[in-house]
């Protein structure tokens, strides 16, 4: 059990990690990024508080149903995603252009715009999902294991 000084610090700065994970995923179309890196981010936030608190503390906040729960409605958004523009061709980026999502960008370089990715910050988010709930997962159960207790089924 680490001191009170870490915990309370891993408290703090967990906020600040998720955010910037998040900030990430839904801007890896315009800088380097995406939904892998993001929730890989987001993950390291994970391991944080599993170093700061036991892993028992972080099992109670880390249910296997959840994580299984998150994992596939980020396969299904990404697999959906991938088959909404099958009339025209598999993966086709039906979003860009349309008024909800901008106008389509200008060729060459420029600043970007957040909404000019059509539905690539979509599929950012559904990776990023499929990413953290998978890795938390693996972490957990590496975890639990080294610390001897065994995982439900």
């Amino acid at each position: 059990m680490l001191t009170k000084i870490v915990r309370t610090v891993a408290n703090q700065l967990i906020l600040f990690i998720l955010i910037f994970g998040l900030y990430v995923i839904a801007h890896g179309h315009l800088t380097p990024g995406g939904g892998f890196q993001g929730g890989a981010v987001i993950v390291s936030g994970v391991v944080m508080l599993l170093v700061a608190f036991s892993s028992q503390e972080l099992k109670k906040s880390l249910r296997e149903r959840l994580l299984s729960i998150m994992e596939s409605s980020g396969a299904l958004i990404f697999i959906g995603l991938a088959f909404a523009g099958i009339g025209i061709v598999f993966f086709y980026n039906f979003l860009v252009g349309t008024p909800i999502f901008g106008r389509i960008p200008a060729t060459g370089p420029g600043p970007g715009d957040i909404w000019t990715g059509g539905f690539i910050p979509l599929m950012n988010l559904a990776v990023g999902l499929k990413v953290v709930a998978g890795l938390s997962a693996v972490v957990l159960a590496m975890a639990l294991f080294s610390s001897g207790e065994e995982i439900e089924e």
